[in-house]
């Protein structure tokens, strides 16, 4: 259980208020307006990152044992005026929010109103972007056929590999002096860009070692004023541990968890990362150290877990910095993302669960926090026991931790050209994104609607809800003789917006490779050293952009709903069929009957519906993955949603699968509401339909009710379930276990459910944090039972 130290601490973070603190974008102001166009773009970068560490208000909370804020103190949230500078419209919106609201004090809108918007205005990511774009990019853009994730946060989904525990920021050092010394300046015409990059990293290395010797200090004050003989003893020792680590590799458990938050730390304050960074493996990171301590008596099961409850209180301090617009729509969450893996498989092979995998079970159990996210890495080889003890944390309903298949996984990335040795020590961040630790940026670009691009097919390349032409005309859909005629044209509209989406990432990509690199985050990402190259300039090993399909189970049912009812069995006319889609169905209730109730559906196990399925995926997957990025890479899709499935139905009229107008899709590659009728097991076997392992991801939500799955015989059930899919190649799957009249309960009567938390898509939050669409999609979700 916990300690009394990780309660408070615990309940320090929960009561806290996220608020606005200027005192990183002030920093950052300063440096810009002191070197910008004296020093090169990485130096400048990094110099501002070493002013941060130089001077930032310092942050130990009382009892704690992990040390460091990314503000002055725990939900201080800094903005990144280089990557968006807010208008003080955004600070009265961001204040003044029902949902997902920061505060921000009058000193705070004066400050940005005098010193930050007169300089940024026109400097930072967000204006260059939009500069940059076509009126065709910004059209779709504000119709909802894609999102972008770069218009307000930076490149991310990286995460830590064992290098950090192996070496010391001294050692990086090093690395870099030697990489300089071997540039030819003779044959090599980037030799003075690789320079200029190695210089900023060295900088970067000093920036992160500043910040540790600052701590050492600060906590040796401290233990100087302290009273209490305890209290003096444990800051001394943070002095100790904080004198070592960054600038040296760790050498116990407590050391290896302070090196990896000190990094964390460095690299969501360089820049403001879409998703988060986080420690991976950390339970196969963590063993060494607690193997060999345990077996030398230094340290004891007990201890290890209280060590970790602190570490899982930091994240939680640092809720994702605001959003606004389209941004916050797609993504309405405190939460930043940062994703534990736990189990999977070593470098070797063999299985991966290890001591310190159950003892990170405990403390997810225990700590219930929304951060960080959690998942279990399963393989063939994984033991039933740890399976099962995942899945008693599942059932108690707050949807912690989420199951991944670790042999999909490896296939998936060995199908993306990734080493098998990566690929085993790699596994999934964000919500369900696969990449190989330490070595791959795999860059989440903009989810993409698949829905709405039959609705724009339906109307010859007009969106009938903007009235704007935005598609290319492909044929009145009335004249169309055949289904195939009708998916022909589908396919070309998905070409024509995907064209227009990666053009826009291609001019973003390159804005970010020569306006805003990550001198920190490319010191830990293999081969940025190696190469003298930046991290956002394709220096990582393998480079990879993502473009998220959202809305498959919709898409699906539209298809069919037109291919069974117009095509195959001649129910109805396609004029018929537009004219009630166009109606929102009212008056044409024999038709609304017919397509939601009398037509086959995804989610099944169902060919005629999951044939569709697959020729809408690979239509998809066909027309992104390839396609060249600026860094040496490719192009690949995922399938997952955040909360953009309620966003991109809010700009979809009626489809013909008996949805009405404006209402969320389905998440992930679930099915639509109510459209799986053959319980669990048909809604796996229509996913597994999916080619799985050529995405980088995809996400499957299930809901059933607690009664179903209590006892050893519930636990079983949910176990096999879990088994069978990742058998046919199932990528992840997750669940709520909560009933729908709790659900509708906890909506009417917020205040006495206020510490509710249920699993949204790839992540968890307070039912009272969701808007009311995510609220009422949440509880339409199928109650699963076997």
């Amino acid at each position: 259980m916990m300690t009394e130290r990780v309660k408070k601490l615990r309940e320090q973070s929960l009561n806290a208020v996220p608020y606005i603190s200027m005192e990183r974008a002030k920093i950052v102001d300063e440096v810009y307006k002191k070197y910008e166009g004296a020093v090169p773009t990485p130096v400048l970068r990094a110099l501002a990152l070493k002013e941060i560490m130089s001077k930032k208000k310092l942050c130990i909370n009382d009892g704690e044992l992990i040390v460091g804020e990314r503000g002055e103190a725990p939900v201080a949230t800094p903005t990144y005026p280089e990557l968006c500078c807010h208008t003080i419209e955004d600070f009265e919106i961001m204040d003044k929010r029902e949902k997902i609201s920061f505060k921000v004090n009058e000193e705070a809108k004066n400050i940005q109103r005098e010193e930050i918007i007169p300089y940024w205005k026109k400097r930072s990511m967000r204006y260059h972007i939009l500069e940059n774009m076509t009126e065709e990019w910004k059209e779709c853009y504000a119709a909802g056929i894609f999102t972008e994730f770069m218009e307000q946060r930076g490149p991310g989904h990286t995460v830590a590999d064992g290098k950090i525990y192996k070496k010391g920021f001294l050692d990086f050092k090093k690395d870099i002096e030697e990489a300089i010394e071997n540039l030819d300046f003779l044959n090599d015409d980037k030799a003075l860009d690789k320079k200029n990059q190695l210089e900023a990293m060295g900088i970067a290395c000093d920036a992160i070692i500043i910040l540790g010797k600052r701590y050492s200090e600060y906590a040796k004050e401290l233990a100087e004023k302290e009273e209490n003989t305890e209290r003096k003893k444990e800051l001394l020792e943070i002095s100790e541990v904080c004198s070592w680590v960054p600038a040296h590799a760790p050498r116990t458990f407590r050391e290896a968890l302070q090196m990896y938050w000190f990094v964390h730390l460095c690299v969501i304050t360089e820049l403001n990362p879409w998703d988060s960074f986080n420690p991976g493996r950390l339970d196969q990171h963590l063993y060494p150290y607690y193997k060999k301590e345990v077996e030398a008596g230094t340290l004891t099961e007990e201890k290890a877990k209280e060590y970790l409850q602190c570490f899982w209180v930091k994240f939680n301090n640092q809720p994702a910095p605001p959003k606004v617009g389209v941004t916050l729509k797609e993504s309405g969450t405190y939460t930043d993302f940062a994703n534990i893996n736990s189990g999977g498989l070593k470098t070797d092979g063999s299985d991966g669960v290890n001591d310190v995998s159950y003892i990170v079970l405990d403390v997810i159990d225990e700590m219930k926090l929304l951060q960080p996210s959690s998942n279990v890495q399963i393989s063939k080889k994984t033991p039933q026991k740890f399976l099962k003890k995942a899945l008693k944390i599942v059932r108690k309903g707050w949807g912690q931790p989420s199951l991944f298949n670790t042999d999909a996984i490896i296939q998936e990335m060995l199908r993306a050209g990734k080493t098998v040795e990566d690929a085993r020590d790699g596994g999934t961040s964000g919500c369900v994104e696969t990449g190989a630790f330490g070595k791959e940026a795999y860059i989440l670009t903009g989810y993409f609607n698949l829905p709405k691009i039959l609705e724009i097919t339906l109307n010859n390349g007009l969106d009938p809800e903007t009235g704007k032409k935005l598609g290319i005309e492909t044929g009145n859909p009335t004249e169309f003789k055949t289904y195939e005629e009708l998916f022909k044209a589908y396919k070309k509209q998905i070409k024509h917006f995907i064209d227009i989406k990666v053009r826009g990432n291609r001019v973003i990509e390159r804005l970010y490779a020569t306006k805003m690199p990550v001198p920190f985050l490319s010191v830990i990402i293999d081969d940025c050293i190696k190469e003298g190259k930046d991290y956002n300039a394709g220096g990582a090993r393998y480079n990879t952009s993502y473009i998220q399909g959202v809305g498959i189970g919709n898409i699906t049912d539209a298809l069919a709903s037109i291919k069974y009812n117009v095509f195959d069995k001649k129910k109805l006319t396609m004029g018929e069929l537009l004219a009630a889609v166009k109606d929102n169905f009212e008056g044409h209730e024999d038709i609304l009957h017919l397509v939601k109730n009398k037509t086959p559906k995804y989610g099944n196990d169902d060919d005629y519906a999951d044939e569709i399925m697959k020729d809408v995926f690979n239509a998809y997957y066909n027309e992104v993955t390839g396609r060249p990025n600026g860094k040496c890479g490719v192009h690949r899709i995922n399938m997952l949603p955040t909360t953009c499935h309620v966003y991109f139905g809010s700009v979809i009229g009626a489809t013909p699968d008996g949805r009405k107008a404006n209402t969320p899709l389905a998440d992930g590659i679930s099915p639509s509401k109510g459209a799986d009728k053959n319980g669990p097991t048909g809604v796996i076997k229509s996913a597994a339909k999916m080619d799985h392992v050529i995405t980088g991801g995809t996400l499957l939500n299930q809901k059933f009710t607690p009664s179903v799955v209590q006892g050893e015989e519930g636990l079983d059930s949910l176990a096999h379930l879990v088994r069978s899919y990742f058998k046919m190649d199932g990528h992840h799957i997750q669940f709520n276990i909560i009933s729908k009249e709790t659900l509708i309960e906890a909506q009417n009567n917020p205040e006495e459910y206020k510490n509710l938390i249920v699993r949204v898509a790839g992540y968890s939050d307070y039912f009272g944090n969701l808007d009311k669409a995510l609220q009422d999609e949440i509880i339409a979700r199928t109650e699963q039972t076997f």
